[in-house]
């Protein structure tokens, strides 16, 4: 098949990265790949093109001309396929698609954003699913919300398909050693936006004993959309929290950082299914959460699941995670990877997305 995979742009988001994922798989297992893009960022460029997956980039500040472009590229870009992302990237493909077209159109929910209920412009998107041949969440809590919006939508299109690991590459590794030094090193894999909640671990982190805190060591690997970050070092340096976190851009290298993880973290206010979680599970890791998605249902132990908006809930794993020795780190792992695998077969997701869309047309 000849796919073309459309997504806003090559930032190193969770949906981006996702994205870049499946099109490789769909690449080895055969098919001419493609990307369409309309704002300009190259954060999975290299990547894309040691897989010789081009990248078509179609810039313009004007909306409406934008669009035109758009749906004039695909209508006559001979695909068989097109599979887009996130809910702007998805409206455009569904208009292109207007009134008929002789391609087969997947596109994916990728948010639970509370908000999209009180949005028009997100109930809007939502409607025009009525011009998608399937609609595919990353979890049942982002289908069902948008079910609840779209009631008319059928069901038979409505698709839930987890994220998509590559388990020759995230598999636990056989020589890490938890607790190194004395130390939970704690990742934490996440732009920093307000949703992300740099200000609830800070919060949690504060209530800690001393004699916690010495045991603990936050690294996230983030680059900066607000000033989340910002206000949160002031807040690390007025509770003289500096030993605890350390900051780094993001890294396309996030399989190292996962492998020397003894604990990876997510305290989102929201989220659709996260890659972090997803990832952390099958490399053999503690992994602990906010309650986002369908996270309660995946975990193995939701003792590890928190309210993201309660500092003091956060601090209680925070701590639990701390007391935990080095065996017990090792089991919660070992758990969590048979658990990954039964979740987030990578043959499985690929096919089950070439299944969707060879059978749109």
């Amino acid at each position: 098949m000849k796919i073309l995979c459309v997504i806003d742009y090559l930032g190193s988001g969770g949906a981006q990265r996702q994205l870049v994922n499946l099109a490789i798989g769909f690449k080895h297992h055969g098919h001419d790949v493609s990307f369409l893009v309309y704002h300009q960022h190259n954060f999975y460029r290299e990547m894309l093109a040691q897989n010789n997956i081009d990248i078509h980039e179609i810039i313009d500040p004007n909306y409406f001309y934008r669009f035109l472009k758009i749906r004039q590229f695909i209508r006559k870009g001979r695909f068989d396929a097109v599979l887009s992302f996130l809910e702007a990237a998805n409206f455009l493909c569904e208009m292109s698609g207007f009134p008929k077209k002789n391609w087969s159109l997947i596109v994916g929910e990728r948010s639970s954003n509370p908000n999209m209920f009180r949005s028009l412009k997100s109930i809007l998107f939502k409607y025009s699913h009525f011009f998608a041949d399937f609609v595919v969440a990353n979890s049942f809590t982002n289908i069902n919300m948008v079910k609840k919006i779209n009631p008319f939508l059928p069901s038979r299109k409505c698709k839930v398909i987890y994220n998509y690991v590559d388990f020759n590459k995230w598999r636990p590794a056989k020589n890490h050693i938890p607790m190194q030094n004395g130390k939970l090193r704690l990742v934490v894999l996440a732009s920093h936006r307000y949703l992300k909640n740099l200000n609830g671990l800070v919060e949690a982190t504060n209530l800690l004993s001393d004699n916690e805190k010495a045991k603990l060591e936050i690294h996230w690997y983030g680059d900066e959309h607000d000033n989340s970050k910002a206000e949160g070092l002031v807040k690390i340096k007025l509770y003289n929290l500096e030993k605890n976190f350390n900051f780094y851009p993001a890294t396309l290298d996030v399989h190292s950082m996962v492998r020397n993880a003894d604990v990876v973290g997510l305290f989102s206010f929201y989220e659709g299914l996260p890659n972090t979680i997803c990832e952390g599970m099958s490399a053999g890791k503690v992994v602990i959460s906010s309650h986002v998605s369908d996270i309660k249902s995946i975990v193995n132990d939701d003792k590890l699941v928190f309210d993201p908006s309660n500092p003091a809930e956060i601090a209680q794993v925070l701590s639990r995670v701390i007391h935990l020795n080095p065996n017990e780190i090792e089991e919660i792992g070992v758990q969590n990877n048979k658990r990954a695998q039964l979740l987030f077969n990578n043959d499985s997701i690929i096919n089950e997305y070439l299944m969707l869309l060879s059978s749109g047309r």
